[in-house]
């Protein structure tokens, strides 16, 4: 389970990435803005599934 959310935090991360420079191209303030919110979502599950990894260990 935890690989899966490892993943899907990478997941979030690029499409995060992808959507915030797909925002500065386009001059859309909106998409960009959402792309940013998309990243730190990926940042925080990524956070929490390092943190349950230190404590199983």
């Amino acid at each position: 389970m935890a690989g899966n959310q490892k993943a899907k935090a990478k997941t979030e991360q690029v499409k995060g990435k992808v959507k915030e420079a797909a925002g500065r191209t386009v001059g859309n303030e909106r998409l960009e803005a959402e792309g940013r919110m998309k990243g730190a979502e990926g940042d925080a599950r990524q956070s929490k599934e390092k943190a349950k990894d230190v404590f199983k260990h």
